[in-house]
């Protein structure tokens, strides 16, 4: 994990590791069909934490989103 600032914020890198990798298995395709957007979801639910993002699939999933 990498944490970068900016002048807008702060940003924290998540390196797509075997622990998410086996955490995307939890995003199911009838909820998220898009695989990049499973990506996405998958290092979020990891960490317990909500995704930003304005994917409708995503935001309408039982994953904790943001926007």
């Amino acid at each position: 994990m990498r944490v970068v600032e900016s002048d807008d914020g702060l940003w924290v890198e998540i390196p797509f590791d075997r622990n998410i990798a086996l955490t995307l298995r939890q995003v199911y395709r009838s909820q998220i069909p898009d695989l990049p957007d499973r990506i996405i979801a998958a290092p979020a639910l990891y960490l317990n934490v909500p995704v930003i993002s304005r994917a409708r699939r995503i935001q309408l999933s039982s994953i904790d989103t943001i926007w």
